[in-house]
């Protein structure tokens, strides 16, 4: 009763987690879809730069989910100071990262694309979709971050409604930013859109029950008061949240320097990865979001003095895994017809048709490894946890390099499975398995 009890809080967390997730990544699917009606370079210019997007979502987590967990742990334990003081850190890490993120993204936009791009008709393409976004990049690190505030209270559905509202707006929006504006007018969508949704996100903080309590009213509107110093709820969100996010910065990472590689092959290979990629999120952004749904039902229980991450651990990996087999049943069947419905014709199709039909036996591994990644955190610290996403990312990363330019789409999806075993091989090893030798 107990195990199943923490499966249905782990459902019920991870649910709108999931959808708020996948929104997140779905407006770069949505830019995509919109502008591939342009041509290969416009969508591989997209790709490049959504996908440096995907990276930077990895660095607001360390601030989003930092806060998420120390909410969700001071609200266990009923204390209202803690909740002040982690909301306060969470605002200081924002105000710290993003002026440096967005600055830095801003004036290294057209290095960035050239190294990925290399060079061609999509280089100007996604240099110009970079002057747009990248000062944007501020209004989505504070949504991750008011979602963070809010999945910490215990509200995942607010955040996952923000994003289907971004998102809704976008799905309006983009044809007629990219009838006029081509592929800026994606970026400047993007941007305006998910500044309606913060501004409505800005409001439910305001009247949520738990931040009332703690701030009184208008949280989202007047100065934080002070909980202890200012640069210690600074570290303790970042002690939190860096190893959270070290995992999904390094994946994305990993895939920006795929889809580099795959650029060299031309520009058909790199809109046709590129679109198979962002298919697959279809089942990572699930695996996150048991991810977070376990912490923040972890951090809440140890808040309220309960030490459960064992129990909560097995059932996320339960859970994990039936969502990673029925999503590599999904991609085995429906690939060909996945890449038709992204407007993707003639050569793009058959070359982007591989990439989910090889990765699919991988998705229920991706799965119960993330879940491992996240016992060992609870186990053996978060360095575990870190040297895990070293092992799982930095193999394919390293093969793909080799297998890219020969291969092409299928080389670098292909290439992933025999990291994959080293990574398994890795987890026996760390965590102590029957018949491995340490």
């Amino acid at each position: 009763m107990v195990m199943d009890s923490h499966r249905r809080r782990l459902v019920a967390l991870a649910r709108p987690v999931y959808f708020s997730l996948l929104a997140s990544v779905a407006a770069g699917i949505i830019n995509t879809v919109w502008v591939s009606r342009l041509g290969g370079p416009a969508v591989a210019a997209v790709a490049v730069a959504t996908n440096a997007e995907n990276v930077l979502l990895g660095v607001a987590l360390v601030f989003g989910s930092g806060t998420t967990v120390l909410v969700a742990h001071a609200r266990g334990a009923r204390d209202p100071g803690a909740v002040r003081a982690a909301v306060r850190g969470g605002w200081a890490v924002f105000g710290v990262i993003t002026p440096v993120v967005v600055a830095g993204g801003y004036l290294l936009r057209e290095p960035l694309a050239r190294l990925v791009l290399g060079g061609g008709a999509a280089l100007p393409l996604a240099v110009g979709y970079f002057a747009i976004s990248m000062p944007g990049i501020a209004v989505f690190f504070a949504q991750q971050l008011v979602d963070g505030i809010l999945k910490g209270t215990g509200d995942t559905r607010t955040p996952m409604r923000l994003a289907l509202l971004a998102n809704g707006l976008i799905l309006v929006c983009d044809p007629v930013f990219i009838h006029f504006y081509g592929v800026q007018g994606a970026a400047a969508s993007t941007v305006l859109c998910r500044g309606v949704a913060l501004g409505a996100g800005l409001l439910a903080l305001r009247w949520n029950a738990l931040l009332r309590t703690a701030f009184g009213p208008g949280i989202a509107f007047r100065r934080v008061p002070r909980t202890g110093p200012l640069m210690a709820a600074l570290r303790r969100v970042l002690r939190t949240g860096l190893p959270m996010a070290a995992d999904f910065t390094v994946r994305q990472g990993g895939t920006l320097v795929l889809v580099g590689i795959v650029a060299r092959v031309g520009v058909t290979a790199v809109a046709a990865y590129a679109i198979a990629y962002k298919v697959l999120y279809v089942a990572t952004m699930g695996f996150y979001a048991v991810r977070q749904a376990a912490s923040i039902h972890t951090a809440h229980l140890l808040g309220a003095g309960r030490d459960a991450r064992r129990a909560i651990g097995r059932e996320a990996v339960v859970v994990s895994g039936a969502f990673g087999a029925a999503a590599a049943v999904l991609f085995a069947v429906t690939a060909p017809w996945i890449m038709a419905a992204f407007g993707a014709g003639g050569d793009v199709a058959a070359e982007g048709g591989a990439v989910p039909a090889l990765r699919r036996a991988l998705s229920a591994a991706d799965g119960l490894l993330h879940r491992a990644g996240r016992r060992l955190r609870g186990e053996r610290g978060r360095a575990g946890a870190a040297e895990g996403d070293a092992a799982r990312y930095g193999g394919p990363t390293a093969v793909g390099v080799r297998a890219g330019p020969g291969w092409g789409c299928p080389g670098c999806a292909s290439r992933w499975r025999r990291p994959w075993r080293c990574s398994a091989r890795w987890w026996a090893w760390s965590s102590g398995g029957p018949g491995v030798r340490r």
